[in-house]
């Protein structure tokens, strides 16, 4: 009956309880202790972080990377030049995706929804990912339109895989195993990826041997970027910088010459006499150009001599016409 104790299944049988009555009694003391503060990345087995730095201990050195971690490399490899990470994109709408195929972005998949108008645009599309590999899935309406949430895919989309940066260290290494004297380009604070990819563009069609970029508060190395660069990223390898400061500081110690473009800048470019030699070519954005601790970092200051109304460039215009000077100077040289 209710509220009897002593009714049968109430009562365990004597001997059948395991363990302490009431509390631990002391005897999960061991279990109860901390195991005190998680050890730093470089110290934990098996780490990334840990063994890059055990490389750095024993004095190995790393081979220059490939651009954008490109087939073929091994996973190891794959895994060391990753310095930040993105997520996968997913590019909609057809002249979006039709422009990404014919720049070769790297892709995984093309998807196209079911019984969607085949026009040019999307025929096209087609064609070219059956030529580069790429899988190309037939999927309902439906799922585009979940995969979109909300915005316009008409009926094609482009699966992107993240990008894999290279390290500054392997860039100022590939630049240094050149023929030709170190050029590297940084940027600070360019969050455009339109002029990321058109900056990519001109260093490759100048001679540039890599590109640095920090890894907060500036444009990644997206679709977008990849499509402005009209291809050109996959032959030049672009670095993600923890700290900017800090690797042009790397940078300058290895010694290349930091210098920065800044409308006030006391070089003109005309007289650039530092384009011949190991050089890092630092570029700010349109608004706010260098910031001040990069500024301070910088060997010296370049400008570009101009005539009118115009007070400044935009970054990815800049870029051409420093780096056009550059060449031709080395040129001369």
């Amino acid at each position: 009956m209710a509220g009897n104790s002593q009714r049968r299944g109430a009562m365990r049988k004597p001997g059948t309880k395991k363990g302490a009555v009431v509390g631990s009694g002391g005897q999960k003391r061991k279990g109860l202790r901390g195991r005190g503060a998680t050890p730093a990345a470089e110290l934990r087995p098996g780490h990334p972080a840990q063994r890059q730095e055990a490389q750095h201990s024993s004095g190995q050195r790393r081979p220059a990377p490939r651009p954008g971690g490109q087939r073929g490399d091994s996973p190891a490899a794959a895994a060391r030049r990753r310095s930040g990470s993105e997520p996968g994109e997913t590019v909609l709408g057809r002249n979006p995706v039709l422009e990404c195929l014919r720049a070769a972005v790297p892709a995984t998949a093309l998807q196209v929804a079911i019984g969607v108008d085949l026009d040019d645009r999307v025929s096209e599309s087609v064609r070219l990912a059956a030529d580069a590999g790429l899988s190309i899935l037939e999927v309902p309406k439906a799922d585009l339109d979940r995969l979109a949430k909300g915005a316009l895919h008409q009926g094609v989309a482009l699966q992107v895989p993240p990008y894999e940066y290279a390290f500054p260290e392997d860039v100022l290494i590939a630049a240094q195993e050149s023929t030709t004297a170190p050029l590297l380009v940084a940027l600070d604070g360019v969050t455009d990826p339109r002029n990321l990819g058109a900056v990519v563009r001109s260093a490759v069609a100048f001679g540039a041997h890599g590109l640095v970029v920090p890894q907060r508060r500036s444009a990644g190395m997206t679709a977008v970027a990849w499509r402005a660069s009209a291809g050109t990223a996959a032959y030049l390898p672009v670095a993600r910088a923890t700290n900017l400061v800090r690797t042009l500081k790397d940078f300058a110690a290895a010694g290349l010459m930091v210098v920065g473009l800044d409308a006030e800048g006391s070089m003109p470019l005309d007289a650039f006499a530092l384009a011949t030699g190991p050089l890092v070519l630092v570029l700010g954005s349109e608004g706010r150009g260098l910031s001040r601790l990069v500024r301070e970092t910088c060997d010296a200051a370049v400008s570009i001599p101009m005539v009118g109304q115009v007070e400044s460039l935009n970054a990815s215009v800049a870029a051409g016409v420093v780096l056009a000077e550059v060449a031709r100077l080395r040129r001369a040289g």
